[in-house]
């Protein structure tokens, strides 16, 4: 009896989140059959993903309806909204994360993406938000900003398990742990129990590819066409490097002695942006023990139709990973300056999204207040 790609990769060591959420895959029972079929164990949620659930399909009406009956804002609404969706995803993976001891079954929540610059700003909502979930399980996604490194050093302190997100640069992720296991340290001087503290580093791929083959289009020599599709894995690669190292440190030592669990890389943005790409490119490459990959379900159904897993395919490539980045400086492609691109679009983006989304749900509330004046008691007939 042959297990499916999708239990193989589970047998590596990497846990498989899907990256969507929205009310209809918690009634309809879909969530709950990807976890009981392919092996998903966590969810991944941003802007743009809650910004599509909510303005598609009717399943929030009633929501919206009682709030603009209590006479709520936008922003209360939406937070209303994608709290409680948060929350009873926590609750359908509540047995995951009991049988992982809380590293798996963990549902993510991100905060207001225009605070990604603001980091007293970003603390409180981290906050507000974890206090609102109200569930052990519950990530709170803070953005890797130099602004964010401070904020998610301050929530890990308060005990409140952290989703660190866009991050693309090596060098910004050897800051993100180093806040992380600062933030343990806090946390330990507080007197939490640093083992139910639990946090991943989201690391971005495909994006890193469409940024870095597009300048190589524009190069157009055939060294160029030859590195395209390369980048992302490469960088990634290196960043599990990073991980090895930053983890089996003194410092890092100290901490587990102490009952802490190492954050694990996250590879987001795992969808082929690219159809000359193989589908699973950023699944089946990116194989190495303790990593979280999350997908879009396109992704996962794919890696579960016809997805090859060959084991670890990331330890042992880092001096290839490092020759593609030095080929592609020595094309003119600096490698600082991809990153910073990325990083700003990446939270133009999410900021883009939320701002539709707030214009969607003032509608949606406008409408739901004209409907109820439209059926007041005393009302003049039409």
């Amino acid at each position: 009896m042959t297990s499916t790609p999708t239990q193989q990769l589970s047998d590596a060591g990497v846990s498989i989140w899907l990256d969507d959420l929205s009310r209809g895959r918690l009634k309809t029972g879909t969530l709950q059959k990807l976890i009981e079929e392919k092996n998903v164990v966590g969810v991944t949620t941003n802007p743009s993903i809650f910004h599509a659930a909510i303005t598609s399909g009717t399943d929030y009406d009633a929501t919206i309806a009682a709030q603009a009956a209590a006479g709520a804002s936008i922003e209360e609404t939406i937070f209303e909204i994608t709290t409680t969706d948060v929350a009873d995803a926590c609750d359908l993976f509540a047995p995951v994360a009991a049988a992982t001891k809380g590293v798996d079954g963990r549902v993510s929540i991100e905060v207001d993406p225009r605070l990604a610059w603001d980091t007293a700003g970003t603390i409180a909502e981290a906050k507000h938000l974890y206090k609102k979930v109200n569930r052990d399980n519950v990530h709170i996604k803070i953005p890797a900003t130099l602004e964010g490194l401070e904020a998610i050093t301050a929530t890990l302190a308060e005990g409140i398990s952290v989703n660190v997100t866009l991050i693309f640069s090596l060098e910004r992720y050897r800051a993100v742990i180093n806040a992380f296991q600062t933030g343990l340290e806090q946390a330990k001087d507080n007197g939490h129990d640093l083992s139910r503290i639990h946090s991943v580093a989201s690391f971005f791929v495909s994006r890193v590819d469409s940024e870095i083959d597009k300048r190589l289009d524009a190069i157009g020599t055939e060294e160029a066409k030859a590195l395209k599709g390369k980048a992302g894995l490469a960088n990634a690669r290196l960043a599990y490097q990073v991980y090895e190292e930053q983890f089996s440190t003194e410092r890092w030592a100290v901490l587990a002695e102490a009952g802490a669990r190492p954050q694990r890389p996250l590879w987001a943005s795992t969808g082929v942006k690219d159809p000359a790409y193989p589908d699973t490119l950023y699944v089946t490459e990116l194989v190495a023990p303790g990593v979280v990959n999350t997908m879009p379900e396109k992704t996962l159904d794919a890696t579960f139709d016809h997805g090859v897993i060959t084991g670890d395919t990331v330890t042992g490539t880092y001096a290839e990973a490092n020759a593609t980045l030095n080929a592609l400086e020595a094309l003119g492609i600096p490698y600082n300056d991809v990153v910073a691109v990325l990083e700003s679009e990446g939270l133009d983006k999410f900021v883009a999204s939320w701002k539709e989304l707030l214009a969607d749900v003032e509608g949606a509330l406008a409408t739901a207040r004209k409907r109820m004046d439209s059926a007041a008691p005393g009302e003049t007939p039409k």
